[in-house]
């Protein structure tokens, strides 16, 4: 797997797990609550807070569904421009979600690290390589996608000469049940690319991302917001500050319990490879001059002796020292 890096942060397989709180529009349209959004998710201690840059006729048609939506929750150039500050001053990454080729341009200026491309944009190839033209890392979600059209996404960013690439296996379904998240899908596209694998979740919990990162994802992301039950649309499938923290806290846990992966004895087994393991063992008193037979000696714990699999090589063999019943037998003890 290639590494990443936004920030300062490094994203890959001998790196953490990289956080981010979703806050995308729940702020409502206000700065002011952006600001606390800001706050709170660095309370939580995340890697990042991240929202999303867009005026309603960018992203959708006046006969859209979703027009009236977009409209309300706008934020201003300005205000993109002060939550960024905000951010940097209190030593959060700041990241946002482009919708348009002057959202990118938005974003650049305010010398955003990297650029999230949403599910729904996975598609809009146009978007993606002026996104990529930036040089900035793209971090691509992949909801409601089949591997065809990711690879045609990758290939898109690749063909700008941008190479700093993640993806998301994500679900675009709000909240999305259980029995759909299809987390095994994470796994083919490691198989698939060489670059970092995460998760972004829209379920109803932490349990999800929570499995995403014991099966090896990279990067989390979590929709959040302030308070659950808030009006608009993700406020519900949200994380308040209160399950992000733990979030967090449960993700560095699992991380110590995956550990790095190579099969040797632990630090806390050491007592174990002598108490636990066996060694041959005198099952009687031996007297010098004694030849070893297979009634002179039994396989017990503790492993202070020879090894049970040179059992076969002892036998036959005469003994130089008395060795007391129950006692290990050494090479030493052997002519």
């Amino acid at each position: 797997m290639s590494s990443l890096k936004i920030g300062r942060k490094n994203i890959g397989i001998d790196s953490p797990t990289f956080v981010i709180a979703e806050a995308g529009i729940n702020h409502n349209g206000k700065l002011k609550l952006a600001k606390k959004l800001v706050d709170s998710a660095r309370r939580c201690n995340v890697n990042a807070v991240k929202f999303q840059t867009f005026t309603a006729d960018d992203l959708a048609s006046s006969k859209s569904i979703y027009y009236k939506l977009f409209k309300k929750v706008e934020l201003s150039e300005s205000d993109f421009g002060e939550i960024s500050d905000y951010a940097k001053q209190n030593n959060i990454i700041f990241l946002s979600t482009p919708f348009s080729n002057n959202a990118v341009d938005l974003l650049s200026k305010i010398k955003i690290p990297a650029f999230k491309i949403s599910s729904g944009d996975l598609t809009n190839l146009p978007l993606i390589n002026y996104a990529s033209k930036k040089n900035k890392p793209i971090l691509l979600s992949t909801g409601m996608a089949n591997l065809k059209e990711i690879k045609n996404a990758v290939n898109e960013v690749l063909k700008t000469k941008n190479k700093k690439i993640g993806l998301f296996h994500s679900v675009s379904a709000y909240p999305t049940p259980y029995s759909q998240t299809n987390l095994l899908a994470m796994q083919t596209m490691m198989k698939e690319f060489s670059c970092p694998i995460g998760y972004s979740d829209n379920g109803p919990d932490m349990l999800v991302p929570e499995v995403a990162v014991s099966l090896g994802a990279k990067i989390i992301e979590k929709h959040f917001t302030l308070d659950k039950k808030m009006t608009g649309p993700d406020h519900s499938l949200s994380a308040d500050p209160k399950q992000m923290k733990q979030l967090v806290i449960r993700i560095r846990k699992i991380e110590e319990i995956l550990g790095n992966g190579k099969k040797l004895s632990q630090k806390c087994e050491k007592e174990g490879l002598i108490d636990i393991r066996r060694s041959l063992i005198a099952s009687q008193d031996l007297k010098k001059g004694t030849i070893l037979k297979t009634n002179s000696l039994k396989i017990a714990r503790p492993a202070k002796g020879i090894q049970p699999k040179f059992f076969k090589k002892v036998m036959g063999k005469k003994l130089k020292s008395d060795v007391k019943k129950d006692n290990p037998l050494m090479w030493t003890h052997l002519k």
